[in-house]
C-alpha cells in the first residue's frame, strides 16, 4: 500500500470537474479531452462513471480518490490548433479539481445555514452541450461566504439535482475545512490560474510527441495512448513520492 493511499478519504469514490484556462475555445477543448482521458482511465480500472455537468463527473470505485487527487492542478497542452485556420501551433490549459465523495451520514451531520446558500436553476444540457431539457431542472448551489458553487444537471428532477450540488457543495467545504487547520479561509481551488508557468504536466503533441509531469519527472513519448486513459505510470509515480 502506498503511503499516499492511507488519508481518511483515499478509498473513497471521486468527484473530478474541469476548468478551461487562457485559451479560448482550443482550451475548452482541452478540458473536454481531459475529461475523456479521465473517463478511459477509469474504464481501464473497471470503475464506474456518471456525468455530472458538462466538464463534471463522479468516479465509483475503491480508491479512485487515493489514485487520482495528485491529478489536480493545472494542465498544458501544445498542438497545431484544429480551430486556426492557419493552422498555426497553440498551447491551451485547464484546471482538474479532484474532490472525493463524502459519507453519507457525513454529509446529513453537515449543516449549512439557508442565509448562506444560494440555489440557481437553468436548463440541463448534455456532454456535448446539445439540450437535452426545456425544463429548468439543473441546479447550482452557491455558499455565499466562500463564494464556492457546485452544479448538478443529469439527474431526472430538479430536487435531485439540488441534493446533488449541495453534497458537492458539501465535499468542497469540507476539503476547506482541513485546509483551514493551520491556515487562513482560502478558496478550495489551486492557488494559480490555468496559465503558463503553472502547470503540473505538459502535453506537447507538435512540433514532437511527449507527457511529461513537472512533479516526478515521468515522461512518455506516446501522448495519444495518455489521452485514451493510460495513466498508470504517471499516477504511480506520484504515489511514491
Amino acid at each position: 500500500m502506498f503511503k499516499q493511499l492511507l488519508g481518511e478519504y483515499d478509498k473513497n469514490h471521486a468527484h473530478i470537474s474541469i476548468f478551461p484556462g487562457a485559451g479560448g475555445e482550443d482550451a475548452k477543448d482541452w478540458a473536454n479531452m481531459l475529461l475523456d482521458m479521465y473517463v478511459k482511465y477509469a474504464q481501464r480500472r473497471g470503475w464506474k462513471i456518471s456525468y455530472i455537468d458538462d466538464r463534471a463527473i463522479d468516479v465509483k470505485g475503491e480508491y479512485a480518490y487515493g489514485n487520482l487527487k495528485n491529478e489536480a492542478g493545472v494542465h498544458r497542452l501544445v498542438r497545431i490548433s484544429p480551430f486556426d485556420s492557419k493552422k498555426l501551433r497553440h498551447t491551451s490549459f485547464a484546471l482538474v479539481e479532484v474532490l472525493p465523495e463524502l459519507p453519507h451520514l457525513e454529509y446529513q451531520q453537515m449543516q449549512i445555514p439557508a442565509e448562506d446558500l444560494r440555489f440557481e436553476t437553468y436548463r440541463s444540457s448534455g456532454p456535448g452541450g446539445q439540450n437535452v431539457n426545456k425544463r429548468e431542472t439543473a441546479v447550482r448551489a452557491v455558499h455565499l461566504p466562500t463564494g464556492i458553487s457546485a452544479a448538478s444537471q443529469n439527474e431526472r428532477s430538479q430536487v435531485q439535482n439540488k441534493e446533488k450540488a449541495l453534497n458537492l457543495l458539501k465535499s468542497k467545504l469540507f476539503k476547506l475545512m482541513e485546509a483551514r487547520q493551520d491556515k487562513e479561509l482560502k478558496n478550495l481551488r489551486t492557488q494559480v490560474k490555468p496559465e503558463w508557468g503553472s502547470q503540473i504536466r505538459s502535453y506537447v503533441l507538435h512540433p514532437y510527441q511527449q507527457v511529461k509531469d513537472h512533479r516526478t519527472k515521468v515522461v512518455s513519448h506516446q501522448p495519444d495512448k495518455v489521452l485514451e486513459g493510460d495513466l498508470d505510470k504517471f499516477i504511480t509515480a506520484e504515489l511514491e513520492l
